[in-house]
């Protein structure tokens, strides 16, 4: 099923992403993870595309294909283009078709110093290029505090809505920590007349190296009342965990509350995290899909 049709059935999508395994990493572990993530339900699970972006072992297709062929849930493969020519990119689209795999995430992928561009310069060239297939519902990605590499955030979503207009179907957004951010970024997206569904990007925050290296990736804001959390349990590591769901969760209960059309949990393979945040939203999230349903059998 392409994520489209799960967005015009439900108020409030709830989806997870994970990662493949290093290349000689223990590909039991992520099946184990999987094993735990089935029960919670999601609508769909993200693969994302490995480290570098390169398509050399890379196990993102044979594990997206085991999550919608064998687990049974929809799946989501990342795909990004800054090194790949047509070709590649040819020889990608027909594995993912091979394996039944309707869904991708358009990216563009990390830029190195080094690195030699191929046929794709952005996110959009890719977008272009794969709706030309018609096999894929497309999804993209958007930052609530503007890409790193957008001087101002009116010119990224300036750039978003190029993508959207390429064939976005969906977007997803970066990780953030103050919903009012996110929520400044919706009325700038709406008055930009992009219209397709956003969901929200969470990331549990579980130990002080996570909240670095976010700093290093992506420069999110951190918030006064987030980092009064961490400096106050930065030396208990349980107490940080704990702290730091009970923080997702409150964010996403006021994220859906507000009319949010999903959220994607970015799970960091970790299913202990991602089982006790669905087990304090799993009424909520209950709750407005079954609203929706039954005013639209009014309707």
């Amino acid at each position: 099923m392409r994520i489209s049709e799960i967005f015009n059935k439900k108020e409030v999508v709830i989806s997870f992403e994970i990662f493949p395994p290093k290349p000689n990493g223990d590909v039991n572990k992520i099946y184990n993870t999987l094993d735990e993530l089935k029960i919670l339900n999601p609508d769909y699970i993200s693969v994302t595309y490995g480290a570098g972006g390169s398509f050399i072992n890379n196990k993102t297709i044979d594990l997206a294909s085991k999550v919608k062929n064998e687990y049974n849930i929809e799946s989501v493969a990342h795909l990004t283009c800054i090194k790949s020519t047509k070709k590649d990119i040819d020889k990608i689209l027909k594995l993912l078709k091979n394996n039944n795999i309707e869904n991708i995430l358009a990216l563009r992928g990390d830029v190195t110093g080094n690195c030699t561009c191929g046929d794709f310069k952005y996110a959009s060239d890719l977008i272009s290029y794969v709706k030309m297939y018609n096999d894929f519902n497309i999804a993209g990605a958007c930052y609530p505090e503007g890409h790193p590499a957008c001087i101002t955030l009116d010119e990224d979503i300036r750039n978003l809505k190029l993508k959207v207009d390429c064939g976005v179907n969906n977007l997803v957004s970066q990780l953030f920590f103050d919903n009012n951010i996110f929520y400044n970024f919706l009325d700038k997206v709406y008055s930009a007349n992009i219209d397709v569904p956003i969901q929200s990007g969470v990331m549990p925050v579980v130990n002080k190296k996570q909240i670095e290296r976010i700093i290093s990736l992506c420069g999110a804001t951190f918030p006064k009342k987030f980092m009064k959390i961490v400096d106050k349990y930065e030396y208990d590591a349980i107490a940080l965990r704990d702290a730091g769901i009970a923080y997702s969760v409150e964010q996403i209960i006021d994220l859906v509350s507000s009319g949010v059309k999903g959220v994607h949990i970015y799970t960091m393979n970790n299913p202990i995290v991602a089982k006790s945040i669905i087990k304090n939203i799993s009424s909520i999230v209950s709750c407005i899909n079954k609203r929706s349903i039954d005013e639209f059998g009014r309707n």
